[in-house]
């Protein structure tokens, strides 16, 4: 009998787990913990949508088995929302699936496609599924950068000139978890032509598509002509609507993609519980004041975030998307290495981050910040975040109280 499994044999100890481990002892010891460590929104839905799962749980009928590709009508509303949005038509019933969190979907997808040995590209740092999912299904990644200039088109036509089997797959995230880049369709229109002459899948993830600062909205590689002869995209309702804990999300695209996905999730679940659904489709038809809201309430929180820190004598980089930060480590604490910077952080400081390692080897000297606290509370970890720096022996400047 083996010792270890063979899947688990496959993934190391994650770090971000660790790092939550010891802020939920802390929280247990009566600790205040500024968390700006996890994604999680702080802020509910909309009251309507709310009130569509009431209504529609109420229905005696409503508690049966779902449908695993989800409801027509929100695969309708996904639709909908892609051809408002970016003007791209999607057959709800081939192109569009409903998943449980976009994060679902990719592993899934990633055991619907692959196979032990497959290479897949995937850019370092990056959010853990985009890596861990293809390596729970027996493939083995090839890292890209994630910043989108010359060096990542350097770096993927040497992937497919020196790796042995080719890579078939590509995984991009644009705006970026955890860095908060972006790209414009000019990038994309690039990728499609580039990924059509290597024959290779795309799957791009779009999660942060309404969480944009610079007034450009993000694009979609599906706004490309031809990119759904390669391309899926997924998306979800977690940041646009303050729905993380409902696991409602979307993959759109290339048919023969949405196939495979969609015939693992048969033998896998029975779908979201349709009262979900249903307040799902509200939310997406419904009105949209609360992706203007929560737009521009990250925006201010980022705008926050940077001056109080940057009192407090870290500099951090204002993101142009998405709800986090991407900061590096103070110059003076960089030798610590990210992991034990965000212990003491969280020790000294009470305030939670994540460790840039969490995210691969790439994120190392970094920390994603998340904007998941009220003003108040930012400032309060900037505040925080100074006494624990001045104790270090880090060098201060004198400033107005933050």
């Amino acid at each position: 009998m083996s010792e270890e499994f063979y899947r688990i044999k496959r993934l190391p100890p994650y770090v971000i787990a660790e790092v939550n481990a010891m802020r939920a002892a802390a929280r247990a010891r009566g600790e205040d913990i500024i968390d700006l460590g996890m994604g999680n929104p702080d802020l509910p839905p909309p009251d309507h949508v709310i009130d569509k799962l009431c209504e529609v749980a109420r229905k005696p009928d409503a508690h049966g088995y779902s449908a695993s590709k989800g409801i027509p009508g929100l695969r309708k509303a996904q639709a909908g929302y892609y051809q408002r949005r970016f003007g791209v038509d999607l057959d709800p019933e081939t192109e569009v699936v409903v998943t449980l969190g976009s994060k679902e979907g990719l592993a899934n997808l990633a055991q619907a496609i692959t196979a032990p040995g497959d290479v897949v590209l995937a850019p370092n740092p990056s959010y853990p599924i985009h890596t861990f999912g293809f390596i729970i299904a027996g493939a083995t990644i090839r890292s890209v950068p994630t910043t989108p200039d010359e060096r990542y088109w350097e770096a993927l036509d040497r992937a497919m000139k020196f790796t042995v089997p080719k890579p078939s797959v590509l995984v991009v995230g644009y705006p970026s978890n955890p860095t908060a880049e972006v790209v414009d369709l000019a990038f994309y229109e690039r990728l499609v032509a580039w990924a059509k002459e290597h024959k290779v899948w795309v799957l791009s993830d779009l999660a942060y598509s309404e969480l944009y600062y610079d007034g450009n909205p993000t694009p979609s590689i599906l706004q490309v002509p031809g990119a759904k002869d390669i391309a899926v995209e997924f998306t979800s309702m977690s940041k646009t609507y303050s729905m993380a804990g409902w696991r409602m999300g979307f993959a759109v695209g290339n048919k023969r993609l949405i196939e495979a996905l969609t015939r693992v999730k048969s033998y896998l679940d029975y779908g979201a519980f349709t009262p979900i659904q249903a307040a799902a489709v509200a939310a997406i038809n419904g009105p949209q004041d609360i992706v203007e809201k929560n737009r521009e309430l990250y925006k201010k929180r980022r705008d926050v975030l940077v001056e109080s820190f940057g009192r407090a004598g870290w500099d951090i980089p204002p993101s142009r998307a998405s709800m986090f930060c991407w900061a590096p480590l103070p110059p003076a604490l960089a030798h610590l290495g990210s992991l034990e910077f965000t212990k003491q952080l969280l020790t000294h400081a009470g305030v939670a981050v994540a460790p840039g390692v969490g995210y691969g080897e790439d994120g190392e000297g970094f920390v994603r910040i998340a904007m998941v606290e009220n003003e108040q509370r930012i400032r309060q970890a900037a505040r925080n975040v100074k006494r624990y720096l001045q104790s270090m022996g880090v060098n201060v400047p004198s400033q107005k109280a933050i």
